[in-house]
């Protein structure tokens, strides 16, 4: 009450000060087309509060980018709305046509600019970093060589980034640091994961949900066709259950690294690492790429099918096989072009 009281009476004393001045009727109708007519004209405008910023600082920064107002409409507007000691921090789009009551209450609210970045379903996490460095909204606090340091700051258990950030666009305001980006990034896949996990199928070869991922991944890299996920992650589960290899290019080219120009050569299916499929039982130590929920969903949802073999047809789509010697067929066919 007292402060509306305090309210009330600048006003009046405003006001009442333009009277006396003998403008009373001039000075009613100016404030009332202070209250109502649009103070953004033209394009929209951007500014930005800092902390600290006094009220008359951000008048001027205001003024400066061509608002139409007057700061002792401005002030007596803001004083009347309890709004002068509110004003958030942040940066601001105002759009064109905004008032000045309407443009108080953006501040108040801190409805700040929100700017978006996407992370496509199958980057890996170089791509995924990359895209954070160039992105010039952010703050840059990563450091490329302190991966432990970032899993920690993150609450994250396992120590590799890889596949552990869901891909997805993000809205952020200015100056949110690439950390904070990816720890929404890194929970939202955390969420994904345990609440498919909860509804998985039975008899999966899976102990942990680190292992779904690991092999959602592979499924992500492996298809862009949704329907054609569970079919793939079938043949992967199938595989794993009779002991079989993998055999999934996508971790042979994961674990080329650099290295990978384009092509697979013998060598390359015969080279030791950790990820290749062509030697290596079982699933590789990471995942080798971001997978989305469909991925996720078809590693937890295998299609129950016979099929253990698939080859590409060139067109985006797989030919599904059951046994090795309609497989061999099937690539003679889209892959050799042999009838």
């Amino acid at each position: 009450m007292k402060q509306t009281t305090v309210i009330v009476k600048f006003i009046l004393a405003v006001l009442l000060s333009l009277i006396i001045a003998g403008g009373g009727r001039f000075a009613w109708r100016d404030y009332q087309h202070a209250l109502h007519a649009p103070a953004v004209i033209g394009n929209p405008v951007i500014i930005e509060i800092n902390k600290g910023d006094s009220f008359n600082q951000i008048t001027d920064k205001l003024l400066s980018q061509n608002v139409a107002l007057k700061p002792l409409w401005f002030k007596v507007i803001a004083v009347s709305e309890k709004a002068v000691k509110k004003l958030k921090t942040g940066e601001y789009e105002l759009a064109t046509g905004l008032t000045l009551p309407e443009i108080l209450a953006l501040f108040v609210q801190g409805k700040t600019k929100q700017y978006a970045i996407t992370f496509p379903e199958g980057w890996n996490f170089k791509e995924l970093t990359q895209a954070l460095d160039n992105n010039p909204n952010l703050e840059h606090t990563l450091s490329p060589v302190d991966i432990d340091a970032l899993m920690s700051r993150l609450g994250a258990s396992i120590h590799h980034p890889e596949g552990v950030f869901f891909p997805d666009t993000y809205f952020f305001e200015k100056h949110t640091t690439d950390v904070a980006l990816l720890k929404r990034a890194y929970d939202k896949m955390q969420s994904v994961l345990n609440q498919e996990w909860q509804n998985k199928a039975d008899n999966l070869p899976f102990k942990t949900p680190y292992e779904a991922l690991i092999l959602a991944s592979i499924v992500e890299k492996e298809t862009g066709v949704v329907a054609e996920r569970p079919l793939i992650a079938g043949v992967f589960i199938r595989r794993l259950q009779d002991g079989m290899l993998l055999q999934t290019d996508p971790t042979v080219i994961y674990g080329m690294g650099e290295n990978y120009q384009g092509n697979i050569s013998t060598n390359d299916l015969t080279a030791a690492t950790p990820y290749n499929t062509y030697i290596i039982k079982g699933l590789p130590p990471t995942p080798i790429a971001m997978p989305g929920r469909d991925a996720i969903v078809a590693a937890l949802h295998p299609d129950s099918g016979n099929a253990l073999y698939f080859v590409a047809r060139g067109d985006g789509t797989h030919e599904f096989s059951a046994t090795l010697k309609d497989h061999n067929l099937a690539v003679n066919n889209f892959q050799r072009k042999k009838k």
